[in-house]
């Protein structure tokens, strides 16, 4: 069903219609299912389960480009070092990192939804409360040595 037109491209003045998700959404989506499908359809214990989400995540990781896969590794070597009990896993195509199924922060590259930096995000499963406003998504474009321990701390803060 294709939405109506707008009252502003009624009368005559230009405004942008929305046409439903973009190409990179869809994608995601598309992705987040084949995700959970070859999640449901794996069999073994829950160390190998875990052991193929990680193959799943480092092979993600190769695929991006020079820039966000280093970014990327690091990001996953100061997680995996801070919070070694989170689980990596795919989520909508990301690298991202869960405790009992539940992704508490990802990593976002550039190219994914074509932007100018790669992000990493955490979710309100993050114990990251601080008042009434917090961040929950750092962009990215290098890492310092003072970068990966600021990360390694909201790795751990989050964690709780």
């Amino acid at each position: 069903m294709q939405p109506t037109s707008s009252s502003a491209e009624n009368s005559g003045t230009s405004a942008e219609q929305y046409n439903g998700f973009t190409a990179d959404e869809r994608a995601a989506m598309k992705e987040h299912a084949q995700e959970q499908k070859k999640a449901a359809a794996r069999r073994g214990s829950r160390a190998e389960k875990e052991a193929a989400a990680e193959r799943d995540v480092l092979a993600k990781i190769a695929e991006m480009p020079e820039a966000d896969r280093v970014l990327a590794e690091r990001i996953h070597a100061i997680v995996k070092t801070a919070a070694p009990d989170l689980t990596p896993k795919l989520w909508y195509g990301m690298p991202a990192y869960a405790r009992d199924g539940k992704v508490l922060c990802h990593f976002q590259s550039a190219q994914k939804f074509t932007s100018r930096y790669a992000t990493l995000g955490f979710s309100d499963q993050a114990a990251l409360d601080d008042g009434a406003m917090w961040p929950t998504a750092y962009a990215l474009k290098e890492l310092t040595a003072a970068d990966e321990q600021r990360i390694s701390a909201l790795v751990k803060k989050a964690v709780g």
